[in-house]
Order: structure tokens, then sequence, then C-alpha cells
């Protein structure tokens, strides 16, 4: 799975993935990535970059 990037679109700030090609594949606002974050109790940890692929605290 490829790592999320962050991109800075200037009005927002973005986490975004990109498919084989380069293309975006996923999209996510930082805003609302981050609250949901906030809500949920971690059960995983995710590798560096992965964040939004488990439920919690990436590993450091």
């Amino acid at each position: 799975m490829s790592k999320r990037e962050l991109i800075d679109t200037g009005t927002d700030k973005r986490n975004v993935r990109r498919n084989e090609r380069g293309q975006f594949k996923e999209s996510v606002d930082v805003g609302r990535s981050l609250a949901a974050d906030r809500r949920h109790k971690a059960k995983q940890e995710a590798r560096s970059g992965e964040g939004d692929r488990s439920d919690g605290n990436s590993k450091r």
C-alpha cells in the first residue's frame, strides 16, 4: 500500500494516496482526518505514513 502524502492547496491541506500511475487514488481533508482520529480509541497501531489504515496511533 502506498503512503499518504500531504498536499497544501493554499486553501486547505489534504492527505492523498496515489496509484501506481501517480494519479490520486484517495483524498481526505486533514482537519476531518484528525478529528476522526480523536473520536476513536485505538485498537491497532499503524505503520508510519499509513495512519488512516488503522484506528489510532502510529508507531514512532
